[in-house]
């Protein structure tokens, strides 16, 4: 399934082809290591995911047409979620990250091993990024 990003692709693929939960999960805790911390002026409401158990926090700033991206979470898989849509929708336009279908979402095999609240956290960051895609573009 071709997500309209290369590297979110690629990481959809990556998971797919691992059939081991245990596997796949640790692949997600690796991205958690791997995302910037977030500058303390943007753990406020403005950038706080609702809808989530942990505290999450996604900052999109948008630079010569393209989005970068920043956040946090408190609770580690959590984090490794928001690390794979970060890096995923790293440099997409605007429209770009406004059109991606969270159907990628079951291509990952990821929510047969994440908490029904997880799941939808995940959902929710993805519609954050996407809203703050929009309100960039604006």
């Amino acid at each position: 399934m071709a997500t309209g990003s290369a590297a979110l692709d690629q990481m959809v693929q990556r998971l797919a082809g691992t059939s081991d939960a245990k596997r796949r999960y640790e692949y997600v805790l690796w991205l958690a290591k791997k995302l910037e911390p977030l500058p303390e002026e943007f753990r406020n409401d403005v950038f706080k995911v609702k809808g989530c158990v942990s505290q999450v926090y996604v900052v999109g700033q948008l630079r010569d047409g393209t989005l970068h991206w920043q956040g946090d979470s408190d609770a580690a898989i959590t984090k490794g979620l928001l690390a794979l849509l970060i890096q995923g929708m790293e440099g997409l336009t605007p429209e770009q990250a406004s059109a991606i279908d969270p159907g990628f979402i079951a291509a990952t095999g990821l929510q047969a091993s994440l908490t029904p609240s997880r799941a939808n956290g995940f959902l929710n960051i993805l519609g954050m990024m996407q809203s703050q895609a929009r309100s960039l573009a604006a």
